[in-house]
């Protein structure tokens, strides 16, 4: 599994010749000069509808004639918006796909896009489970810490986890710490930080009290990537 970090919550998760991007909110994110127009995808998956999430969609699935796969209320928003394909799932439902495998978790948040001077709520935020060729991804969404990642890490063996450590908005580095030992990641990739000033964090610092832990962390610069 190779994961590849487009900022803030993005990843592009390739293995098997099948691609799938999380999160891309790349057009109007100040740390990426990546154009939705040369991303190449078989499926966008989204863990909430905040822009910062919702990004691109639309775009990436009309460019690749792929679906939007997400939680019901966001999949039919994004199929009003134009997406050509959804998939509306909920939480603690699975799907097997062409190549790989999405189970929505828990993620305790929020989930609405702005439309002028209108909030549109769009269903629960969620946190996925993203398995590609015998390999999982955890990527908590935006998330609080919450007890029941200790079962997300008992029922799964999740090979790389994706936490948010942002705080203000999302857990900070102090709880993302006790998420990464509750989910029993063999890997952890710090997101959702640095993109605006009330999330700057040191996402160094927290892979360095990953280590103190005996755990594994990468911080990711916009474009670079891992091998899982």
């Amino acid at each position: 599994m190779k994961i590849t970090y487009y900022g803030q919550s993005c990843l592009l998760v390739e293995e098997g010749g099948k691609k799938v991007i999380i999160d891309p909110f790349l057009s109007g994110n100040p740390q990426v000069n990546v154009d939705p127009k040369d991303i190449q995808v078989d499926a966008v998956i989204l863990t909430h509808g905040h822009g910062d999430h919702y990004g691109d969609t639309v775009e990436i699935a009309k460019n690749n004639n792929c679906p939007v796969i997400a939680i019901v209320e966001l999949a039919q928003y994004a199929a009003s918006q134009g997406a050509p394909e959804v998939v509306g799932m909920n939480l603690g439902g699975a799907k097997q796909f062409d190549g790989f495998k999405v189970k929505f978790t828990l993620a305790f948040h929020t989930s609405s896009i702005q439309d002028g001077d209108q909030t549109i709520y769009l269903g629960e935020p969620a946190g996925i489970l993203l398995t590609m060729g015998g390999k999982t991804l955890y990527h908590a969404g935006d998330t609080a810490l919450f007890g029941d990642m200790k079962l997300i890490g008992e029922l799964n063996t999740i090979d790389v986890a994706a936490l948010p450590i942002g705080d203000f908005y999302t857990m900070g580095p102090e709880d993302a710490l006790l998420a990464a030992e509750w989910s029993k990641a063999g890997h952890v990739i710090p997101v959702h930080y640095n993109t605006f000033p009330p999330i700057e964090q040191d996402g160094d610092a927290f892979v360095a009290e990953l280590q103190k832990k005996c755990l594994k962390g990468s911080v990711l610069q916009v474009g670079e990537s891992v091998d899982i």
